[in-house]
């Protein structure tokens, strides 16, 4: 299968992409619940909270930081995790237009 032409795509659309590619895994829908419930930084509570080993977790983790939808400071010898405010409201905004764009009518198909 080809490579998809993300060159052809506004930046916004590729920039969305991007953020809904890395919530497409309920692992990662997982995490960004329990740090949303904490609603402080997490710093090694996940493999308890998930059930899924550490190397896991943190592949999601990084998945879910190169999107930009959470940010990690270092804390003494861990990483410590919560939601990057501005990433997520952007997120936020374009799946509310996204979903606003769509006129629900009575007669389709």
């Amino acid at each position: 299968m080809g490579l998809t032409k993300t060159e052809i795509f506004t930046e916004e659309q590729n920039r969305l992409a991007v953020m809904l590619k890395a919530v497409a895994h309920p692992a990662r829908i997982a995490i960004l619940q329990y740090i949303i419930k904490s609603n402080t930084c997490i710093c090694g509570d996940l493999v308890d909270e998930l059930g899924l080993a550490q190397p896991t977790i943190s592949q999601h983790l990084r998945e879910l930081k190169m999107a930009g939808l959470i940010q990690g400071t270092i804390e003494g010898v861990s990483v410590c995790y919560c939601i990057n405010p501005p990433v997520w409201n952007e997120l936020r905004e374009q799946m509310s237009g996204f979903f606003a764009a769509y006129d629900l009518k009575a007669t389709c198909c």
